[in-house]
């Protein structure tokens, strides 16, 4: 059952992989889970906005922590297509998210266990769940196909 509604909440964050990959940004959705509802949703906008910290996972975090009416996000879970990076792996320890559940793994960026695995370093004050490789097929090709038109020349079309 927990692994059904893990790829359903998925599916959700490949949808916002697609818009993301339809406005030329990397492919990679976000969305934050509280009480079995989706709360916030967000996709890449690092070349839509300028801004180097517009990750999907930043952004949804940054919804949720505006809807919630505070930055601590104790009881939530936040699904994303890719593995995070060390930035949005340290933002998902200082948001006190519980639960981190991710498709394709990153071996070049990765730090929930790729490079490192910050999220669940023991030393830090607030240790994340991770459920690795959810959907990791169906979120892998969309970044494998985006990136093959893009080293081609070509204009990624979903």
């Amino acid at each position: 059952m927990a692994f059904e509604i893990d790829e359903q909440f998925m599916r959700e964050a490949l949808r916002e992989a697609e818009k993301a990959a339809e406005v030329q940004e990397v492919p990679v959705g976000a969305v934050v889970v509280a009480n079995g509802e989706i709360i916030a949703r967000a996709h890449n906008l690092r070349e839509t906005t300028g801004d180097p910290t517009a990750h999907a996972e930043i952004l949804a975090l940054r919804e949720a922590a505006r809807i919630n009416k505070h930055w601590r996000l104790t009881g939530m879970s936040l699904y994303v297509t890719l593995e995070p990076c060390s930035m949005c792996a340290g933002a998902l320890v200082l948001a006190r998210i519980d639960r981190l559940i991710f498709g394709a793994s990153d071996p070049k960026a990765g730090a929930v266990g790729s490079l490192m695995n910050l999220v669940q370093d023991p030393r830090l004050n607030h240790r994340v769940e991770v459920t690795a490789g959810i959907l990791g097929d169906e979120c892998g090709k969309i970044l494998k196909d985006f990136f093959k038109k893009r080293r081609a020349g070509m204009k990624y079309e979903p």
